[in-house]
């Protein structure tokens, strides 16, 4: 034998502690297969997980890189299945009990799921808190797998995960505490809970308030339940003990609530489930669940009972910390803003205001109408930039800011100009945008200033809206940091029965859309809405604010010149037409047609609609503004009209001699040919020339027979 094979067998190195087999696995990891049964320990407080090698290759992770998380653990789980571990231990631990026992399915690496089977103990201090949870876990799959359990486990768990899932996104849409009872209450809901009755009840101060009630459950008999926190009851009762009551039969029900026994025979369920309502620690109120069939209340549908109160009450607390923000920043906007809007002489106005419907996000939109000397009015629309309460607070400010400025008797101009320095130098980096104007409805002259706004739109009475050209100037406080507080003003006419709309861009922007779509929108609702401000203001709220949702503020302003109505036996209209409007010559001349044949006069049609054309063009070409047309029907015996064209130059046409070649200069020459009566008067800022068309004389009398 050699040196070599005297070698003593101590000096062999040792076998490694992790050996691998052919296929990979650790010999380690197929010892702890064959023990399917490991031990967990779980420290509350420190929230750390110790478990064993065995347990956790049955939890289905590696002994190597796990991190003593719980939550390494759980995120393993599908969401059902974490779901009613999760309940199985919160109804242990908040219900005192010592112990609890769950059935888990565990998804393996490779596609395959297994069983695991959790028995824990939980450990309390001497004040009753859960401290520690020890236990065991085990690969149960086999048993599971091999017995009726698992089909019928399947089927509940389907059915749990079901009612789980839709009451989820149900509730998830919910917003206030209406939604949340709609959502419960409204088509679907009992079938969502899988549940046949429901009643809610709210604590409200010392008093339980029931707000729902469907499928004739007990506190729909009379308002049982609803008052004061009474133990008698059992709303009361589960809100006041905290703990869920699971009674399995009217008679048990009458036991424990003797106050409800005279009224057992005119229930229809067999089962009832009472749950609190508790978020944050706080209690909400009591979630009542009515059943017609016989229901075991086991394990499984406890936990599903309770996770269904856990959702309502997230969701609940969710839409009452929204309604109570709701309330404030409403409440906040409500002081910024005119309490009243005052009446005016000849002529309608309406205001709406919309509030944007996401908590706090308050806007900073604002209208006023202000009362000016002489008979005069200042109306404004403006959008402080920013969605928030400083956003409102900064529009308070400003509102009265531009009232104080405008009272004061400055041009409109002028007004804006203050605005802007004063904006500028609050401590504040917020703009606003703004749209202002001074009325005078007696002559119906309105002086516009736009800061950086969008323009109003008019319309008319014959239903067509336009959307006047109004130079504007840069928003408020960035047109003073510019050095640029030029706000050019623009001179618009309203005629009797025309209607100004002022409105904020709530009003016209989709969410993702074109505002020139919103635009375009706006204008076909004006167009076809009704007559009065106070309708249509209602008209366009209802189709437009709507319509785009709620992400935004909205303010509207719709102001409406009283119409100058006539008499069936002299009729009358009002028309303005506006020098930047191309198409404003040829509606004019088909509106008078169309008047006099409505009137029974279309004899003297051609004849309007050719000096209709004529007097029209001359103040389009020769002055620098538009021209109101009036057309009436004189209230004689004499079968005639009067039509007038009024404008604001006070230069007068003259009569001319033009050759034969001349292609203009023939005006007057025609009033006199065709007209009965013609002639020029001075009016306000500029003057009229009118002419009336018909017989010159009176109608022979109708003699008798």
């Amino acid at each position: 034998m050699s040196d070599h094979d005297r070698q003593p067998r101590s000096s062999v190195p040792p076998r490694p502690l992790i050996e691998k087999t052919p296929n990979g696995e650790t010999a380690t990891a197929q010892r702890l297969a064959m023990n399917r049964t490991g031990s967990f320990e779980w420290d509350l407080k420190a929230r750390t997980l110790d478990v064993d090698d065995a347990g956790l290759l049955v939890f289905g992770l590696d002994p190597l890189t796990f991190d003593s998380r719980p939550e390494s653990v759980v995120e393993r789980l599908e969401p059902s299945e974490r779901a009613r571990l999760d309940m199985a231990i919160d109804e242990a631990i908040r219900g005192g009990r010592s112990s609890y026992s769950v059935h888990i399915r565990v998804p393996l690496d490779g596609g395959k799921d297994q069983w695991a089977h959790i028995q824990a103990r939980i450990l309390r201090r001497d004040d009753g808190r859960a401290q520690r949870v020890i236990g065991v876990v085990r690969d149960a799959t086999a048993e599971v797998t091999h017995s009726a359990f698992v089909l019928d486990l399947e089927k509940r768990r389907q059915r749990q995960t079901n009612i789980i899932e839709r009451t989820t996104s149900a509730l998830s849409r919910a917003v206030t505490v209406d939604d949340v009872t709609a959502a419960l209450t409204g088509p679907g809901g009992l079938a969502r809970l899988g549940a046949d009755g429901l009643a809610l009840g709210l604590v409200e101060n010392t008093s339980l308030n029931v707000i729902a009630l469907s499928g004739d459950p007990l506190e729909a008999i009379n308002g049982l339940g609803s008052g004061g926190l009474d133990r008698r009851f059992p709303l009361a009762d589960t809100v006041l003990s905290g703990r869920p009551r699971f009674l399995n039969s009217v008679s048990g029900l009458a036991h424990r609530y003797p106050v409800v026994a005279p009224h057992a025979g005119q229930l229809r369920f067999r089962a009832a489930a009472y749950l609190p309502l508790v978020a944050q620690a706080r209690s909400l109120g009591t979630l009542a669940l009515f059943y017609r069939e016989e229901t075991p209340f086991n394990a499984d549908e406890r936990n599903l009972c309770l996770g269904l109160a856990a959702i309502v009450a997230q969701s609940l607390q969710r839409a009452t910390l929204f309604d109570e923000e709701r309330e404030f920043a409403t409440g906040l906007q409500a002081t910024m803003l005119p309490r009243r809007i005052q009446e005016i002489e000849g002529g309608e106005i309406a205001v709406r205001y919309h509030a944007a419907w996401s908590g706090r996000q308050v806007g900073g939109d604002w209208y006023d109408v202000i009362a000016l000397p002489k008979n005069r009015f200042g109306i404004v629309v403006g959008d402080v930039q920013g969605h928030d309460t400083h956003a409102a607070a900064i529009m308070g400010q400003l509102r009265i800011a531009l009232r104080a400025y405008a009272g004061e008797g400055h041009s409109p101009s002028t007004v804006l100009a203050r605005a802007s320095r004063f904006l500028a130098e609050l401590d504040t980096e917020r703009f606003a945008t703004c749209t202002y104007a001074q009325v005078d409805l007696a002559s119906g002259t309105v002086r516009v200033v736009r800061a950086g706004h969008l323009g109003p739109l008019i319309r008319h009475m014959d239903g067509r809206v336009g959307s006047p050209q109004v130079r504007g100037g840069l928003p408020l406080g960035i047109s003073t940091d510019f050095e640029y507080e030029e706000f050019p003003e623009t001179r618009l006419d309203l005629v009797p029965g025309d209607t100004l709309v002022l409105y904020t861009d709530g009003l016209v922007e989709e969410p993702g859309g074109d505002i020139e779509t919103g635009v375009q929108a706006l204008i076909h609702e004006v167009s076809e809405g009704p007559a009065g401000a106070r309708a249509l203001a209602d008209h366009l709220s209802d189709r437009l604010w709507e319509r785009w949702g709620s992400g935004d503020d909205v303010a509207l302003l719709v102001l409406r010149r009283s119409p100058d109505p006539g008499s069936p036996r002299a009729p009358r209209l009002h028309l303005y037409i506006h020098q930047a409007d191309p198409e404003g010559l040829s509606d004019a001349r088909t509106i008078v047609r169309q008047a006099l044949n409505d009137w029974d006069m279309s004899e003297l049609a051609d004849d309007a609609e050719l000096v209709t054309g004529e007097l029209l063009v001359n103040v389009l070409l020769h002055t620098e503004g538009g021209a109101v047309l009036t057309l009436e029907v004189l209230p004689e015996p004499v079968r005639r009209v009067r039509l007038s064209v009024q404008d604001r130059s006070s230069v007068w046409p003259r009569r001319r001699s033009p050759g034969e070649t001349a292609t203009s200069g023939r005006g007057l020459l025609l009033l006199d040919a065709v007209a009965a009566r013609w002639g020029i008067e001075s009016r306000g800022e500029g003057k009229a020339v009118w002419c009336e068309i018909g017989s010159s004389a009176p109608p022979p009398p109708t003699g008798r027979k």
